[in-house]
Parts: C-alpha cells; sequence; structure tokens
C-alpha cells in the first residue's frame, strides 16, 4: 500500500474521505491513461526500429500476443501532441462594439469543439475556457491548447514573438501576415488581396509557456477560416505531425481553401516545413 493510499484510508471525515477518494480516482485514471499511452509508444517504436514482436517480447519478458496486443490497443501514442493526461481549450472571447456586449465567433465555436471531440478521441480530459476580452489569459499551465492571434491578447502575442522563424507582421497595406524568415516569403489571406478568393492561412506552433517551464500549443488564423483549416489538419493528420516533431517546440503554416458561405474547410494543406524550434537559430 503506497504511503498516499494509507493516507486516505486513515480519514476519518466521511464527505472527506469521499472527495479525496474521487480526486484520487480521476489522477490515477489519468496516469493509468498516459502510462498505457507511453507503453504503447515504446513498443511501436522498437518495431518501427525493425524488431519483431517476438524480439520485443524476448527482451522485455513478456509473452509476444501481449507484445501484440499492446501494439494494437489502448489509447494512441499521437494524442501526446495535444496533451497528456488532460487539456484546457481556449478559446476567445470578442467585443461586439456596435451592440456593446461580448460574443463568440461561430468559427471559434466550431474550432474549440472539435479541438475537444479530438482529445477526447484520445483518452485526453478535457475542459474548456475563453480568452477574455481583455487578452488575458494565465499560460504558465500544462495542457493548454489556445486558439487565438496575438492581436487579440498580449500574453499571445508575446508568445508567438518567440517563434524563431514565422513572425506575425502588418503590411503596410493594413492586413495581418505571416512572415517566414527563412525564405523571406510574406503569407496572406485570401480575403486581404485583389480579386479575393476563399483561401485563408493558419498557424499552427507549441511555444514556450512565459514561466519557461513547458510548452503550450497555439493556433490562430489570419482570419477565423486559418484557424478552422488547422483543426481540420490536427483531426485527419496527427499522427503524420507526431510523428515528424513529437512533443518538441515547432511551427508550421497551414494554407486552408474553405466554401465561402459556411467557412468550412475544403483542404487544408502545408505552407512550409514543420519547423523545429530546436534546430532552428534566428534568421
Amino acid at each position: 500500500m503506497s504511503d498516499e493510499l494509507r493516507r486516505i484510508v486513515a480519514i476519518d471525515d466521511p464527505y472527506l474521505l469521499l472527495r479525496e477518494v474521487t480526486t484520487r480516482l480521476a489522477d490515477a485514471q489519468q496516469e493509468v491513461t498516459e502510462l498505457a499511452r507511453l507503453r504503447r509508444r515504446v513498443v511501436q517504436d522498437l518495431h518501427a526500429q525493425g524488431l519483431s514482436y517476438a524480439q520485443i517480447a524476448a527482451k522485455a519478458g513478456l509473452s509476444r500476443g501481449r507484445i501484440h496486443q499492446i501494439r494494437h490497443t489502448g489509447p494512441a501514442p499521437e494524442g501526446a501532441f495535444l496533451g497528456r493526461g488532460s487539456v484546457t481549450v481556449a478559446t476567445p472571447l470578442r467585443r461586439d462594439d456596435e451592440r456593446g456586449r461580448t460574443v463568440v465567433a461561430v468559427d471559434d465555436v466550431s474550432s474549440g469543439k472539435r479541438l475537444e471531440e479530438l482529445a477526447r478521441s484520445y483518452g485526453l480530459d478535457v475542459t474548456s475556457e475563453h480568452v477574455p476580452v481583455t487578452g488575458a489569459i494565465d499560460l504558465d499551465r500544462d495542457g493548454l491548447v489556445v486558439v487565438c492571434g496575438p492581436r487579440m491578447s498580449q500574453e499571445m502575442w508575446d508568445t508567438y514573438a518567440q517563434d524563431p522563424v514565422l513572425a506575425w507582421e502588418q503590411a503596410e497595406d493594413g492586413p495581418w501576415t505571416v512572415v517566414d524568415r527563412k525564405t523571406g516569403l510574406v503569407h496572406r489571406s485570401g480575403q486581404d488581396i485583389a480579386p479575393a478568393r476563399s483561401y485563408d492561412v493558419g498557424y499552427l506552433g507549441r511555444l514556450p509557456r512565459p514561466d519557461g517551464r513547458g510548452t503550450l500549443l497555439a493556433i490562430a488564423g489570419i482570419h477565423t477560416q486559418g484557424s478552422l483549416g488547422v483543426v481540420h489538419l490536427l483531426t485527419n493528420d496527427l499522427n503524420t505531425l507526431w510523428g515528424q516533431v513529437g512533443d518538441q517546440r515547432f511551427s508550421t503554416l497551414v494554407g486552408v481553401e474553405y466554401d465561402p458561405d459556411t467557412s468550412e474547410p475544403l483542404s487544408a494543406e502545408l505552407l512550409c516545413p514543420l519547423y523545429r524550434h530546436d534546430e532552428e537559430t534566428s534568421v
């Protein structure tokens, strides 16, 4: 019996005991899920290196059938791209100056809900919250997925500024763009060119937290359709993204063709490599 279990068992107050047991069970379930995810990842990695299931089983002291079962059951390793154990999905509130009230954009709601569904499909616990209209948000927390551009939050502006390759800049003629410092390319939304077209650019990156003790996943579009396109890419190609960058810091851009009537993504593709920040220097 662990020390923590002994502590809980010794509680006399039945209400405190009930609360402590419930909390511990939730924490334990998260640990079990993440351990199972890690175990499956190790087996997949070893198999990808050329080892047979029989060889892995022999070296690990397990049966071949057990190794094969681990490889094909349990939470998929790529779920760790979004977070471990639990994630919080934050989407922005906006100010409607004409009506003097706070609103949410339909596309932001869709992005948030789809991210929540994606995280739950990988066995992650999910909570949601909003970035207030002031832009103030505590980024020094584990498991954050923030759908918010730099214009709407000073905290996020400072976070995006840590990217060594991709930079948000306002063009001389007004619209916001994303500049690839490595190639010199300036990426614009189709809404901001003439003739206009149903095309937007989304940003996806894992960036350092202000306290330097972890990272957060940042998603933003030049317009809201760009964010939806990033979520579309994550939903359909998370395994590939995980295979290329794992849980390391990175950033990339996504080009999104969308239905002009619904804003629904019709296609989403990478516009640049997945820039791993540990391999990049300021350019």
